[in-house]
């Protein structure tokens, strides 16, 4: 490894070089701003809205389409306030002029509760969505692009907010208030993504970084808690994201240099101005840099995504687009890299993951709309893992998921006080399975005999949903949701009531309260292994948040929330009372085992207080800080209450930045995470079977050492006379911390040893724009 250090070295200056050195032309560079400002409850064109360069002067107004160009705008950051009479006003922040380049801004204004139409209400930097009272958070794509130690992935952005528990460096799995990464889902413009990440986890939602190109993004809002009846089928979260337009106007290149890879993002109009596309390409390099430093048994991944947009105006009223996000996947290990890396278990890799969707927008003037999308996903796993110790066969996988879609949600505007959201979901589940799984003893001593799994897994899921929204006082907001899910695979149909409400104490502050009931299916890879699960309920989480929030300045807020989440209807394994099957994929052999006495009376359970400041950026700086404290535990299948896998009990984090001028930005990120629980093994045992072996007397009793690290940025921008350059470096644990990702049983030299987590890891990066 030491040839690839000293060659990443040697990038790194002259990525500094670079920084210091090129000169853009010392004449003023100018951009411009453009966009479309529209009535959030219709989607239809808001005529004659107000636009404004806040401290700057410059402005517009939109046109008959709610369109609106700001020209001869000198580069730099701006914040953009929209206002409107009888809407409230809304202001964006954090938007980059790039030399002869438009920077494109969307808004979507809310009508005020108050009477009179002549009177433009205050509005703010801080917008959520009308159905989510609590317990949610808003990114734009520059905070996510720039976020130290995010590496552009979505992701890891929310490792920042005070309920995401940090769990390991490779991957960026969220765990949301204690609870899996399989809780979790995502959407993007209307249409789901199971998993958005390379080398996905079978049957959750984590991964080492995320296949969705940030450059893509327009926005992202997340929901950690009491999300609306609109969203189904999860547990825990909901990130929900919203893919920008291609320009209309004109061909715009972007070239990228990562951590992510290398490639491009290309975009452009179509048939005239009806229509625009959009693609991204983008491929690792890693395996590039291994080869020509010759670094030996080094294991180099190798991945590719193609994310794309296109959108088609077939009138002013209806709206098609066509998005994919596509993964190519490989990494081929053999034994001799497993022993060189301590490795239990070495694989080769084949993977294939992507959804692609059509959605149509429809507007119905001033009555409302709606969003219907249809879509594809497929996952194609060919895996087959061997034991280094023995180079047997430990799992042969070969699993092809496929999944159609098709998803309906209306908005109806009955008045500018009361709103109506309705619509269903649906799925077809096509999978055909064919695994094996080898003969081996387990950390619980059990031995297992091998078993070949070849199985078609074809079900149906369909959901429906209203949510009802109500401004009963100007300071008092009601949500009341009512979902219903049905399942083939149980024949299950569960009824899930939600409630949110929003009390304004004063123009700056909010008591927010959400309770509801939320269902989750067993993960299909789980189900086609245990056919008795037919006969199980779906798992069920009951939601209580009760938050305020306060505007500390215009561009600073403070949330406060408690929250519990009760649990029940899990699986349990009577022949492991001690084990909580729905986790056990994040132990170290990263599946479900086979099991044949399970039970659904699983509970588990879920509360903590979180805190969180977060300042936008209006001026120089910005910032988030974050903290937490939780707890996250089961009650095994003997009724003893343990502590869950992801249970930190303690978060904190601080992410802030500081940009002096259009050129530079200094930004940084601490993260503090308790001791996650882990069982030590009984030495005595697994010394005498050469594999390691549980203690299940102390089952998820001791902790691992708490985790903490800094990551640092600097980025530098170059705005030359129709093309920009930003070059970045970013250095990930910047103090070295050897912090510990688990402590495995190795089973060459027959003893206890402990795997860290990324020692300092420099990052760079360049973006050409053209």
């Amino acid at each position: 490894m030491n040839k690839l250090t000293h060659f990443l070295k040697l990038i790194i200056i002259i990525v500094i070089v670079l920084m210091l050195n090129i000169k853009a032309n010392d004449e003023t560079r100018v951009g411009s701003i453009k966009g479309v400002v529209l009535d959030k409850d219709t989607k239809t064109a808001l005529v004659g809205a107000n636009v404004i360069l806040k401290g700057v002067g410059q402005g517009a107004a939109t046109n008959m389409q709610g369109e609106f160009s700001i020209i001869n705008v000198p580069v730099g950051s701006y914040s953009v306030e929209f206002s409107y009479i009888g809407f409230e006003s809304v202001t964006k922040t954090d938007i980059i002029v790039r030399s002869g380049r438009a920077a494109f801004v969307n808004c979507e204004m809310s009508m005020s509760t108050i009477s009179s139409d002549e009177v433009v209400v205050t509005g703010g930097i801080f917008t959520l969505s009308e159905e989510e009272v609590s317990s949610s958070a808003n990114f734009s794509y520059e905070e996510i692009r720039r976020a130290p130690g995010s590496a552009g992935d979505v992701s890891r952005i929310l490792m920042t907010l005070p309920g995401i528990g940090k769990v390991d460096d490779q991957k960026n799995s969220l765990i949301v208030r204690g609870g899996s990464p399989n809780e979790n889902s995502f959407y993007v413009d209307n249409i789901e993504i199971p998993n958005i990440n390379h080398f996905p986890t079978q049957g959750s939602s984590g991964g080492p970084i995320s296949l969705i190109n940030v450059d893509f993004i327009q926005d992202v809002s997340f929901y950690s808690g009491g999300f609306s009846s609109q969203f189904g089928d999860k547990l825990s979260s909901v990130m929900d994201m919203r893919f920008r337009e291609g320009n209309r106007q004109e061909f715009d290149g972007q070239l990228d240099l990562n951590f992510s890879g290398f490639g491009g993002v290309f975009e452009g109009p179509l048939f005239s101005d009806k229509a625009s596309w959009m693609i991204s390409i983008r491929r690792s390099y890693i395996d590039f840099l291994i080869d020509m430093v010759d670094v030996g048994s080094t294991i180099a991944p190798v991945y590719g995504d193609i994310n794309w947009k296109v959108v088609y105006d077939i009138n002013t009223d209806n709206k098609l687009t066509f998005l994919g996000v596509v993964g190519d996947d490989r990494l081929h290990s053999d034994r001799q890299n497993g022993l060189d890396n301590d490795m239990i278990i070495y694989a080769k890799q084949d993977l294939i993951e992507g959804t692609a969707g059509l959605n149509w927008r429809a507007l119905w003037g001033s009555s409302g709309y709606s969003n219907t999308s249809l879509a594809v996903t497929l996952n194609d796993f060919v895996e087959d893992a061997f034991r280094t110790s023995t180079d047997e066969l430990f799992m042969k996988n070969r699993s092809l998921e496929r999944t159609i879609k098709f998803r309906n949600v209306n908005h109806l505007r009955v008045s500018k006080s009361l709103a109506i959201d309705l619509g269903i979901d649906a799925k077809q589940l096509i999978n055909d399975y064919d695994n094996f799984y080898g003969d081996y003893l387990d950390n619980y001593g059990v031995n297992h005999e091998s078993v070949n799994i070849k199985r078609d897994f074809n079900e149906s899921k369909i959901g429906g949903f209203v949510n009802y929204s109500q401004q009963i006082t100007p300071e008092w907001k009601v949500n009341l949701g009512l979902r219903a899910d049905y399942f083939s695979f149980n024949k299950n149909f569960t009824i899930s009531p939600r409630v949110s409400s929003s009390y304004d104490i004063s123009p700056i502050t909010a008591l927010n309260l959400s309770v509801g009931s939320y269902s989750q299916n067993l993960p299909s890879l789980l189900s086609v292994q245990n056919p008795m699960l037919k006969n199980f309920k779906d798992p069920m989480a009951m939601h209580y948040i009760l938050g305020i929030s306060h505007l500390l300045t215009e561009d600073t807020k403070l949330t406060i929330e408690l929250y519990k989440k009760d649990y029940r209807n899990f699986p349990m394994d009577s022949e492991k009372p001690e084990a909580f099957i729905i986790d056990e994929i994040y132990d170290p052999e990263g599946m479900y085992t086979i099991h044949s006495e399970l039970k659904d009376n699983g509970e588990a359970e879920s509360w903590g207080v979180e805190m969180m400041i977060q300042k936008k950026l209006t001026k120089d700086i910005y910032g988030v800080i974050s903290g937490s404290y939780f707890r996250s535990r089961y009650k095994d299948y003997n009724g003893t209450w343990r502590n869950r896998t992801f249970d930190n009990k303690f978060l904190f984090n601080i992410e802030g930045g500081y940009k002096p001028n259009e050129e530079w930005e200094f930004s940084m990120r601490w993260i503090y995470a308790g001791g996650r629980p882990y069982t030590p093994f009984d030495i005595g045992a697994s010394t005498s079977s050469r594999t390691g072996i549980l203690d299940l007397n102390r089952f998820n009793d001791a902790r691992y050492p708490a985790y903490h690290s800094m990551n640092v940025r600097v980025d530098k921008r170059f705005h030359f006379e129709s093309t920009n350059l930003v070059v970045y470096l970013s250095i990930w644990n910047v103090y070295d911390r050897k912090n510990t990702s688990m402590i495995y049983w190795n089973e060459i030299s027959n003893e206890q040893r402990t795997i860290y987590q990324w020692s300092m890891l420099p990052i760079f990066g360049i973006e050409y724009e053209f």
